[in-house]
């Protein structure tokens, strides 16, 4: 793996707390408004932009990323962030109550994603993809890292360790009660070194990132005659972490209507699982599925182990799709179906449960979290999950550290 120090601009020290803000794509429109209300130097104002154009319905409309580009440049401008003077890497923590990971904050090359040495695991939506694209080129910058794990490297932690035992550049704790940190490494060498010995890194979150930037770099690459490969737009921004420290949330499902009668639902669902009415809202072990349905939490459990004849087949989600949603309730592709909505697995089994009390789904169903393992098996195979498979918390905040393709 290639990772690269880069020229970071970062928010001014008194800055930072407001500066910093969650990723674009964990919020809608109307929770980013509240979120940077009275907040004038939030960077909701740059990946989110359509926040500051109330007329503007269109989200992918050519002001919205003028505007996005304007709002960085203000920042930058009025030195609310700064400019390194030299690269750099930075490690970054993030403490989640008793949880805490540490990742490294690093330019990471487009070709090491072109020839699937940075792996995925899941696909992309193309319109997501041209957004983030344009955000990309017409900010000519990479305002949100891309969450990336490797396998534990005994030299990097050696660097992480001695690098926490230093004076930090930030350390804040966010309104929902996520803490950060961030401190720059000393020597940047040693890390370098340490990568290149690591064949592959994973994404864990921001495929639509990654890929944005893969294709930018190709752009500039094919438009530059006097291409060297050392160029800043060969690298995007990444925060990569060690695969011990991670954290793999359910990613939960709620069906809005039911085909036909309820009846007519258990009655399909009975075929394949065991139904248990037990009041159990969150599975106890992978192969449980529980289920929300008129008031009541059931769970089922499969009455054949279906076969597992790939590391996409082993997957709870997999089995619900395969199981439930395709033969029984009809969506056949959950990325086009307007009868499935996705609940990160950090709002809990309440929120599954609020859904269908409030009549906006008619059931609910609660996953266990695939596993780092399960992911590793998933992309070396070259296969994707189903969408929706993973939800790491906590998130990287965006703007704490920017990098720029100049």
């Amino acid at each position: 793996m290639r990772v690269k120090r880069f020229r970071a601009w970062r928010p001014a020290g008194e800055y930072v707390e407001e500066v910093a803000s969650v990723p674009y794509d964990v919020v809608d429109r109307e929770q980013a408004i509240a979120l940077a209300e009275g907040k004038p130097n939030s960077f909701l104002h740059v990946v989110r932009a359509e926040i500051d154009l109330p007329e503007v319905e269109d989200l992918y409309a050519d002001i919205v990323y003028k505007t996005a580009t304007a709002n960085l440049n203000r920042l930058m401008n009025e030195g609310i962030l700064i400019r390194e003077e030299e690269g750099a890497l930075y490690l970054y923590s993030q403490r989640m109550e008793d949880h805490i990971q540490y990742g490294i904050v690093a330019g990471c090359h487009v070709e090491d994603y072109e020839k699937g040495d940075i792996k995925i695991h899941e696909k992309t939506r193309r319109a997501k993809e041209e957004d983030r694209i344009r955000y990309v080129d017409s900010q000519n910058a990479n305002t949100g890292p891309v969450f990336l794990a490797y396998r534990d490297s005994v030299v990097i932690n050696e660097q992480v360790e001695a690098t926490k035992r230093t004076s930090p550049l930030y350390h804040f704790t966010a309104d929902d009660g996520i803490e950060h940190t961030v401190w720059k490494f000393a020597d940047a060498s040693p890390i370098e070194a340490a990568f290149s010995a690591i064949p592959a890194t994973y994404v864990a979150d921001g495929h639509h990132r990654s890929a944005s930037a893969a294709k930018v770099g190709s752009m500039r690459r094919a438009a530059n005659p006097n291409h060297t490969g050392e160029e800043s737009y060969n690298y995007f921004l990444a925060v990569l972490f060690p695969e011990s420290e991670l954290k793999i949330l359910a990613y939960n499902r709620v069906v809005l209507s039911l085909p036909g009668s309820v009846d007519d639902f258990r009655a399909g669902l009975s075929e394949s699982f065991a139904i248990e009415a037990n009041g159990v809202e969150q599975p106890r072990h992978a192969g449980e599925i529980c289920m929300y349905l008129e008031g009541h939490w059931n769970t089922l459990t499969p009455r054949e182990i279906p076969k597992a004849v790939d590391p996409v087949a082993a997957l709870d989600v997999s089995i619900l799709q395969n199981e439930v949603l395709a033969p029984i309730l009809g969506i056949e592709d959950p990325r086009e179906s307007s009868n499935i909505d996705f609940i990160g697995g950090i709002k809990g089994s309440e929120e599954l449960k609020k859904w269908v009390d409030e009549g906006r789904a008619a059931v609910a169903f609660s996953l266990y979290p695939t596993s780092m393992d399960q992911l590793f098996a998933v992309a070396d195979a070259g296969m994707l999950m189903p969408p929706k498979s993973t939800w790491f918390e906590p998130k990287l905040r965006s703007g704490l550290l920017v990098n720029t393709l100049d």
